[in-house]
């Protein structure tokens, strides 16, 4: 009897007990409380950028500013035929604004008398030169008499010695006459140049536009007083062709290397966020600027803008073009980033990993892996996850060239994990407990 027993348990144990192992396990895996998200890998073209933002800016602008103080007394006219102001198209001369002139007209006018006082002068100095020349001419014909007889009985010692005094004196003073031409006409020069300084400041007045363009900012108004000191006020912001543009890009110090002349961009503006606008590098100014001990090169993006879309100053999100691919495998990069927990790697991957050989790199052999160019995708064996390693190639941010014998398109990667029973909520419930009505609304 204990022999029966003995075998009946035997069997019990034999065919009872795994069963029932077998059955847990399904049931384990049929209710495990993570549910793996998975994503195709899939062929498409990527493109590589750098992001930055900038600004919209005129090629070309010219600051008009005043010479000379005073008060603003009007506006001209632009091409249409309106008082100028923000927007207004303008030709080269045209007039812009007036100041009031009336103390530089009052300059003018005593510049110009002064002139003719100088000229005055040179005729009157040429006209004393003749009556000097005159007397010369009388003592030398005196003092000719006078070597002719000498001193004697006719000709006194005295009157001898005046006679010679008079002829050099006359000389001299013909000397002075002609320095005093000199003088004289020298003041003519003096007073015609301030004739053209006062002119000159007297159309300054005037402030006319010194190329063709647009105006962007008017900074004064009528019956404003500009001052002109050391620094020339500004009064008007012109720029010389909207149809050219150019966005200013702060890029940082870790990316300029990427970055060259003639190179292809993109950019957006808030102002018409469906709407991509094309672009290249112009320059790479040399003059960087640090913030917050980051340093910063201000990179010039030139397009065009003949349209007349972009307005100056808006901001632009900027992506620089660096490479492209065509037709390749990619993949989103959380599928690069996720990694397992050691009991959801398939149980021969395991052993593989206590051999030595790693299914999954951890965090910093992970990073280290990826700045060399490898990585490892999961794909989903029954309710583990197997790893797939893989070479990285291109990142456009979102998406990540990948490449391996062991990847085709279409295979399911997981790029997460979520509790299973916001996948499927009758998985995890138990077959006995009374279900809830739903509504026939989709199913997420």
């Amino acid at each position: 009897m204990n022999r029966l027993v003995k075998r009946g348990v035997f069997l019990f144990l034999l065919l009872v007990v795994p069963a029932i192992a077998a059955a847990w396990f399904l049931y384990r895996s049929n209710t495990s409380s993570v549910f793996f998200r998975t994503i195709p890998v899939k062929k498409g073209d990527l493109l590589a950028t750098i992001s930055a933002t900038g600004t919209v800016e005129p090629e070309e602008v010219v600051d008009i500013g005043a010479q000379v103080a005073g008060r603003i007394v009007s506006f001209g006219k632009d091409q249409a035929g309106k008082t100028i102001d923000y927007g207004s198209v303008v030709e080269a001369g045209m007039v812009l604004a007036r100041i009031d002139d009336a103390l530089y007209a009052a300059d003018v006018a005593r510049a110009k008398a002064q002139l003719e006082q100088s000229k005055a002068a040179v005729l009157r100095a040429e006209a004393d030169l003749g009556q000097l020349q005159a007397k010369l001419f009388q003592t030398e014909r005196d003092w000719n008499r006078a070597k002719k007889l000498g001193p004697s009985d006719a000709l006194s010692q005295s009157d001898y010695d005046a006679a010679v005094s008079a002829y050099e004196v006359a000389k001299a003073n013909v000397a002075v006459g002609k320095a005093a031409i000199v003088q004289a006409k020298e003041s003519v020069s003096e007073a015609k140049a301030n004739l053209v300084r006062a002119q000159q400041n007297l159309d300054y007045c005037t402030i006319a536009s010194p190329v063709k363009g647009v105006i962007i900012d008017r900074r004064v108004n009528i019956g404003q007083t500009v001052v002109a000191s050391l620094n020339a006020p500004s009064l008007f912001l012109l720029a010389k062709d909207l149809k050219r543009m150019q966005v200013w890009v702060s890029v940082n110090e870790a990316d300029i290397g990427n970055i060259r002349p003639g190179q292809p961009a993109t950019f957006t503006v808030d102002a018409y966020p469906n709407e991509s606008f094309q672009g290249e590098v112009g320059k790479v100014r040399l003059n960087a600027n640090m913030t917050q001990n980051v340093v910063n090169y201000t990179v010039e993006v030139i397009t065009d803008n003949s349209s007349g879309k972009l307005l100056p100053y808006l901001t632009a999100n900027v992506k620089f073009n660096l490479s492209r691919r065509h037709d390749v495998l990619i993949v989103p990069n959380a599928a690069l980033r996720w990694e397992p927990k050691p009991d959801q790697i398939a149980p021969d991957s395991r052993k593989k990993s206590k051999a030595g050989k790693p299914s999954r790199p951890g965090a910093a052999a992970q990073k280290s892996q990826e700045e060399q160019g490898r990585g490892v995708l999961w794909t989903v064996e029954e309710a583990f996850v197997r790893s797939i390693p893989v070479k990285i190639g291109l990142n456009d941010g979102s998406m990540t060239e990948v490449v391996s014998d062991q990847l085709k398109e279409g295979i399911m990667v997981v790029i997460g994990e979520r509790p299973r029973e916001s996948a499927d909520d009758s998985s995890s419930a138990s077959p006995f407990m009374p279900k809830l009505f739903k509504g026939a609304g989709p199913r997420h």
